[in-house]
């Protein structure tokens, strides 16, 4: 089981390295369906790695954070990752599975449809924002994308990028580094609302972690030379795939 878990590690800590998100939408099913551990306990131990290899990959991209974005979508996701962690104790795992893989496809589809240059009320062309429009876009993003992290155990990353690019219009460069940093402030948030009913095995979880930081860091370095169209249409890929073996997963258990 530890070395089954290392081994997903390297998978997930490498796609976060890489684009930014989307390690979590790996991190839940393979420690399920991978590692054997159930729902409840894969969704805190999903949080603690895709936090703790985020924090580690976003250290090559700091330069090109947006911090004060990634602050307010953080902390607009703080309050409602409590609201969905109490709804994900009311509902039935295989819902929330199936409600995980629907989420999946829509990010994956949008990821992969072609969409118009960067910009936005987010980033004006002269690289200013105009908070006035970019601002209730941000609160609505953190908030939708916080209530997913208590609910599914995810950082949110794979919805955070499609977000940060398509809805505020931010270029692919400064999307990476930016939600890497909101990732791990929703996995904080999301971690603490399962404090009350904690179920984790600390040996999987340390496996798990340390090897996805450590593929995260090497990834986060390869990835800035990757030319955006390649990663974003990677990413809704292999979105999709996982999304079907999800799908395929909860309807057959």
């Amino acid at each position: 089981m530890i070395l089954t878990a290392a081994a997903f590690g390297l998978v997930v800590g490498g796609l976060l390295g890489l684009v930014g998100g989307g390690g979590s939408i790996l991190a839940v099913p393979a420690l399920v369906y991978g590692v054997g551990l159930p729902l409840a306990a894969a969704i805190p131990t999903s949080l603690v790695v895709v936090g703790a290899s985020s924090a580690v990959a976003v250290l090559p991209r700091l330069r090109g954070v947006n911090w004060r974005l990634a602050l307010i979508i953080g902390a607009a996701g703080t309050a409602t990752a409590y609201l969905g962690a109490y709804v994900n104790r009311l509902l039935d795992p295989k819902v929330l599975l199936l409600a995980f893989a629907a989420i999946m496809v829509f990010a994956g589809i949008r990821m992969m449809l072609p969409s118009k240059a960067s910009g936005g009320s987010c980033a004006l062309p002269s690289g200013g924002v105009n908070w006035r429009s970019c601002l209730p876009k941000a609160i609505a993003t953190g908030a939708v994308v916080g209530f997913l992290t208590g609910l599914l155990g995810v950082g949110g990353g794979f919805l955070i990028v499609p977000a940060l690019t398509l809805v505020l219009g931010l270029p692919m460069a400064v999307t990476v580094g930016t939600s890497l940093v909101i990732i791990v402030i929703n996995s904080i948030a999301g971690f603490a609302a399962h404090l009350g009913d904690l179920q984790i095995d600390w040996a999987v979880t340390a496996a798990f972690a340390g090897a996805a930081m450590v593929a995260s860091l090497i990834a986060s370095r390869l990835g800035a030379r990757i030319p955006d169209k390649a990663l974003k249409r990677g990413f809704g890929v292999l979105v999709l795939l996982v999304a079907a073996y999800v799908t395929v997963q909860a309807l057959l258990s």
